[in-house]
């Protein structure tokens, strides 16, 4: 039976954008590797019949993905961002409490904050290796901090014994957004496992993909469940369409899970391939002036989900938006860092200007082709570039 060729590269078409589709570029920042395997799983679930938030897939990508990070319950859901609103919910955030993230992630980390009526509350990176910084904590807490979510920014961990010392001194709730980090280790333990949920993202640009989707982790038996009845309308488990309180449609379909088991299988594989293009980069631009490589703490395992490097104008030769713009001319696609999320508008309101760290890392940090797919040619022509631009 024949079928119809899908277009597999992922990229921002728009500088602020994460749409799906071919890319204008030879060398993508990002691309999903997808292939037989997925496709046979996929065709699997459309036969059975089982294509929308029921099926065998669900529960297998639950158990496995869980087992692999090394929690006891996994809840799918329809996307990262929808696994942070759900774990801040069933952890009984509402409106008046404050929540600790970091200022230099995405902005769905703050938003799943505001859309329970709580209010973010943001913290300046660690200028080492660039997510939130634990010495920042303390002077931001108060009696309306009820918690915090650590996000493992492009594939490095947080520095996680730090920042649950801070959690428990003050009661507070841990929520690791390891939507960019999937395998990455602190200390030997893969992140995930640590706060009192961890969230997931499964994006078509993710270390391993569902197209959308998303999980929340949690080795808590009573969050598992709760999180589960609201993922689904807060429909009762024991009485159909009773609903005990307002949920959410926050599920993943059995065609998402069966992709998702495909590229589960093949995880250890796409993160061996990820650390070498980390190490391709590393040995060709170590040595040129102006460029700060993506950091490794002698603690941390990073997955380089994102290799990244910052710029430094006048050591360098050009800035790092002329960097991007002079790539792109040459058909390689790269991206800027995030925006201090506090300099945007819907969030200046509660910005209280310390995040100096932040908004220097965003102004000169850019993301490199990060996919697992890149061999070393490819690399190699990136490098060449990035010396030659330098150059002028």
């Amino acid at each position: 039976m024949g079928c119809t060729q899908l277009p597999q590269r992922e990229q921002d078409t728009h500088p602020n954008s994460e749409d799906v589709g071919v890319s204008p570029f030879s060398i993508p920042v990002a691309e999903p590797d997808i292939g037989r395997e997925e496709l046979k799983n996929v065709q699997e679930a459309v036969r059975s019949g089982w294509v929308s938030s029921k099926g065998p897939f669900i529960g297998a990508f639950e158990e496995g993905f869980a087992d692999y990070i090394g929690a006891r319950h996994g809840v799918a859901t329809s996307s990262g961002t929808t696994s942070l609103h759900l774990a801040l919910r069933a952890l009984g955030i509402g409106k008046g409490d404050k929540v600790l993230v970091p200022s230099l992630t995405f902005a769905a980390t703050a938003n799943a904050v505001l859309y329970l009526g709580a209010e973010p509350v943001f913290v300046d990176s660690h200028p080492q290796y660039w997510c939130m910084d634990p010495s920042k904590l303390e002077s931001l807490i108060d009696n309306r901090t009820k918690a915090m979510i650590p996000v493992h920014l492009y594939g490095h961990p947080c520095d996680m014994k730090a920042i649950l010392r801070v959690a428990r001194d003050h009661r507070l709730k841990v929520v690791e957004d390891c939507a960019e980090a999937h395998g990455a280790e602190y200390k030997g333990r893969k992140v995930g496992c640590f706060g009192d949920i961890s969230c997931f993202s499964f994006y078509g640009n993710k270390i391993i993909t569902t197209g959308e989707g998303g999980m929340c982790l949690t080795s808590d038996r009573d969050l598992a469940a709760k999180m589960k009845v609201l993922r689904d309308h807060g429909v009762s488990p024991a009485k159909a369409y009773w609903h005990e309180e307002v949920g959410f449609n926050y599920r993943m379909t059995n065609l998402q899970a069966a992709l998702g088991m495909a590229q589960l299988a093949k995880i250890k594989g796409l993160l061996k391939r990820k650390r070498r293009v980390a190490s391709w980069y590393r040995s060709r631009l170590e040595r040129v002036k102006g460029l700060s490589l993506h950091p490794e703490m002698p603690w941390a395992s990073c997955v380089y989900w994102m290799y990244s490097v910052l710029v430094e104008s006048k050591t360098f030769g050009i800035g790092r938006d002329a960097l991007v713009a002079g790539l792109a001319e040459r058909g390689i696609e790269t991206r800027r860092f995030f925006y201090p999320i506090e300099t945007m508008p819907p969030y200046r309101k509660f910005s209280h200007g310390r995040t100096t760290i932040a908004r220097y890392l965003s102004e000169r940090g850019m993301n490199l082709p990060s996919g697992a797919k890149l061999d070393s040619a490819s690399v190699g022509k990136v490098s060449r570039e990035i010396i030659l631009l330098a150059k002028g």
